[in-house]
């Protein structure tokens, strides 16, 4: 059996670099920005940038928009800054650093990649506008700052906590059975709203600052979550769903989510029904970037998000009336009400190009008279905007192909577009010497349309190996740019990076992705209850296979998340197409993640479905697995337990199969150090290389 630790492959590439003129780690020092905010007044932007795994708040304003930086972190340690917000006067900001906030669980618990003595915490800072003094507030989570800037309330433990922002001095300020969450002020600042959650069940709650007391508002036996302040305070609006377990019903087979919309009166505690779903499949509560988005209006109505035609679209609702804003075959996200709740600003993969589906263009919604005008157009990717307070530019972050994604500014009235962050980019980074992916389109075996991007080198080259990449989530979207998302911006680079290298590389987009409506979506018998999707990654691989310009007998395929899921399938079902493989922390074993609420072990199918869940597991087709793998696994991730890796590395070892590793002591899902980031890249364009490169 060959098995060893990947610190000896990473330490030289198999094969000496020829076709192309820059590093791996040249490639991943894009600027990468979040947490895009505008202030109330002044006209005022801030934004998070990670540079090489350093992470600072930056602000710019008009007329030039020049990013300045007003923190001075310097170390590549892993510590993510989220929350970023500013006070009501725009004089200075809060955020929280630490964490990993795109996680599946613990999101709030600190991380310490860097492998220093004491796990380093999750913390609240504030930081002035020009950037002469910043501190420490309290360690905590999720802050809230007063309407007149006075208190910041933030959760700690599953309490409310307050601090003022002058004095770093905490204090519990409401301790509830349950845990805290969704916590925001009133527009008074009378009053604290937050979710209060039962297990079971969960409760819209309130606590009177004068008072001293908590009031449930419509209290019942359902899950009401997402709670929102109509913009004179006297009512909330809020989600509610289904609460308990559920009856034991069948578990294979697909069932409909149904969810309503209430709205409480703030004095009496008393709560109507504004409007519930179809139950139906369309019907169900959405998944998408922001679940239902829900919003007040500047006239005393509602916005949300649906998939009941199919899309995900946004309506407008009052008590008595509902009307659909926006329509047509492009799903909607990075949705922003402004706050007098007149405007409304949007992503969309629409667009005049066929391609367009497969980037983001914004969009805005005069919510009185609810007429839409499309802002961008074009071969870029233009993502989460924000009206600047003055109301006379949209700022959002933008990329295209060649360019990563960086904060823009939008002039409403020109049409002028500037990204402003553009000297931001390292001068080591070769913008200039990326490809242009190309939109490519092909059928798997069942007839389904599947969407991919193709990466390649137009230099003639005959008998190129080939690669499929395939994403996680898995609802998620792979562009024709630069991805929005941190994670999908470093495996665009990979891509970018092994085409440079003279591989053709194709990016899928599988069914239960997003971007292409609802039964594509959701389709039936994916993931556990078949893999359904699975036939999309095998026919990624046949067109690969089908190109004049690839050699057919050096294809391989790698992923991360379901990515890695999905890459391990392949490898087991299918060695004789996909040669050689690297799973990054992937699932392995599904049997054990059946959707089986308390009861449901009573289902009539409940014998079939774990061994429907087995045969879509890569594990049950170990026999079959001849292709060289490589493993990847943080142990420290909070989206794919590490034991997923840990079992099917036994497993491997049982059978002398085999197998390469790479273990990377605490960190997570989401590579936090940069160092690891590389490293992890590196590794995986290696070992393709080595298998894959003159054979």
């Amino acid at each position: 059996m060959v098995r060893f630790a990947l610190s000896c492959i990473i330490l030289f590439s198999w094969f000496p670099v020829k076709s192309q003129n820059y590093s791996l780690e040249q490639l991943l020092s894009y600027p990468f920005p979040s947490e895009l905010t505008a202030s109330q007044v002044k006209n005022r932007l801030a934004f998070a940038v990670n540079l090489k795994g350093q992470r600072n708040v930056f602000v710019a304003q008009p007329s030039e928009f020049t990013p300045r930086q007003i923190t001075s972190y310097s170390e590549d340690d892993g510590q993510e800054i989220t929350s970023l917000q500013f006070s009501p006067d725009g004089e200075w900001l809060v955020y929280v650093r630490g964490g990993e906030h795109g996680s599946n669980w613990d999101g709030n618990t600190g991380v310490n990649p860097n492998h220093i003595a004491s796990i380093p915490k999750v913390e609240i800072w504030r930081t002035t506008y020009d950037g002469k003094e910043s501190r420490k507030l309290a360690e905590g989570d999720y802050p809230a700052i007063s309407p007149d800037g006075l208190q910041i309330v933030f959760i700690r433990n599953g309490n409310i906590w307050k601090v003022s922002p002058e004095e770093a001095k905490p204090d519990l300020m409401v301790e509830v059975r349950g845990t805290v969450g969704d916590l925001s002020w009133s527009p008074d600042g009378k009053k604290l709203l937050f979710v209060t959650q039962r297990g079971t069940h969960s409760l819209i709650t309130y606590f009177d600052l004068a008072t001293e007391n908590l009031t449930y508002l419509a209290p019942s036996f359902s899950r009401d979550m997402m709670p929102r302040w109509s913009l004179d305070g006297r009512r909330v609006a809020f989600v509610r769903r289904p609460g308990g377990s559920g009856e034991a019903k069948t578990l294979l087979g697909q069932h409909p989510t149904p969810w309503e919309i209430w709205v409480a009166d703030i004095e009496s505690g008393e709560g109507v029904q504004w409007w519930q779903s179809t139950r139906t499949m369309r019907g169900s509560y959405p998944t998408t970037h922001g679940d239902a988005n829900l919003n007040w209006t500047a006239n005393g109505g509602l916005v949300f998000l649906s998939y009941a035609d199919g899309w995900p679209h946004l309506y407008q609702l009052t008590e008595n009336h509902q009307t659909q804003v926006t329509k047509g075959n492009y799903m909607v996200e990075h949705i922003r009400v402004d706050g007098s709740g007149s405007t409304l600003l949007f992503a969309a993969n629409h667009g005049d190009e066929s391609e367009d589906i497969d980037r983001r263009h914004l969009g805005m919604v005069d919510l009185e008279t609810g007429k839409l005008d499309w802002l961008t157009s074009g071969s870029g990717i233009e993502t989460f905007p924000v009206l600047l307070s003055e109301g006379k530019q949209v700022a959002f972050l933008g990329s295209n192909a060649r360019q990563p994604l960086l904060p823009t500014v939008l002039e409403l009235t020109s049409g002028n577009i500037k990204a402003f962050g553009k000297s931001l980019l390292p001068t080591e980074f070769p913008l200039n010497e990326l490809v242009t992916p190309q939109q490519m389109t092909f059928e798997a075996e069942d007839g389904v349309m599947v969407h991919a991007q193709l990466f390649e080198k137009k230099n003639g080259v005959k008998d190129k190996p080939a690669i499929v990449f395939v994403h996680g989530g898995p609802q998620r979207q792979m562009l024709l740019g630069w991805h929005y998302g941190d994670y999908y911006a470093n495996t665009y680079a990979i891509n970018q990076y092994l085409a440079a290298k003279g591989f053709a590389v194709l990016s899928v987009n599988f069914r239960l992705g997003i971007g292409y409506g609802y039964e594509f979506h959701k389709p039936a018998n994916t993931y556990w209850q078949g893999a359904a999707e699975y036939r999309d990654i095998k026919a990624a691989g046949e067109y690969l296979k089908s190109l004049p310009q690839v050699d057919p007998q050096r294809i391989g395929i790698f992923g991360g998340s379901y990515g890695g899921y999905l890459t391990a399938l392949a490898l087991a079902r299918d060695s004789e197409l996909f040669k050689v493989g690297v799973d990054i922390h992937g699932v392995h074993e599904l049997s054990s993640r059946l959707e089986m609420p308390e009861g449901f072990e009573k289902a009539p199918d409940f014998d079939l479905a774990l061994k429907t869940a087995w045969k879509s597991s890569p594990l049950a087709d170990l026999e079959t697995w001849t292709s060289p793998v490589l493993f990847i696994h943080g142990d420290n991730d909070r989206n794919v337990q590490v034991v997923q890796t840990v079992d099917i590395v036994r497993r491997f070892q049982d059978l002398n199969k085999s197998f390469e590793f790479l273990m990377i002591p605490d960190d997570t899902h989401h590579w936090m150090k940069f160092g690891n980031q590389v490293k992890v890249g590196m590794a995986t364009v290696d070992f393709l290389e080595k298998h894959l490169k003159d054979k």
